[in-house]
């Protein structure tokens, strides 16, 4: 408490606030360390097309592995037919040899997300560490 003495020589009590500010600055900590962080959604990879006038890389090509969800709920593997039964078990063959789990996900205009979600499920079931999600304007090249 700090005291200062004033013009007609009388006792004139002054408030000490530097406790007061060692209070406000651990309470400020305090919530700052238990304000969670702020939420993350779902992380989606998009295929990136090449550059204008540059030819697509063939390796490239030949190791993107593309689930299709048709919209009459059948299912294309890089443009051969599969069923619901059998695609976690041919997706582990095909990333059986591969050191890089990634596959992407394209579902046609009028599917329902249901299907695309089914798809993704048994995709990360599959052991599958990444999957995108392939867009029309994406496959476009915009």
């Amino acid at each position: 408490m700090g005291m200062a003495v004033g013009k007609k020589g009388g006792v004139m009590a002054e408030m000490n606030v530097v406790p007061l500010i060692d209070v406000l600055l651990v309470l400020l900590i305090i919530f700052m360390v238990i304000t969670p962080l702020t939420p993350k959604g779902l992380e989606a990879l998009v295929p990136q097309p090449p550059p204008p006038g540059a030819q697509a890389d063939p390796d490239l090509q030949a190791k993107t592995v593309v689930v299709q969800v048709l919209a009459n709920g059948s299912l294309k593997i890089n443009q051969e037919d599969s069923t619901w039964a059998t695609l976690g078990t041919r997706l582990d063959e095909i990333f059986k040899t591969r050191a890089e789990r990634i596959a992407f996900v394209k579902g046609d205009d009028n599917v329902e997300f249901q299907y695309v979600a089914r798809a993704i499920d048994i995709m990360r079931q599959s052991g599958i560490e990444k999957v995108g999600l392939m867009t029309a304007k994406v496959e476009a090249g915009e």
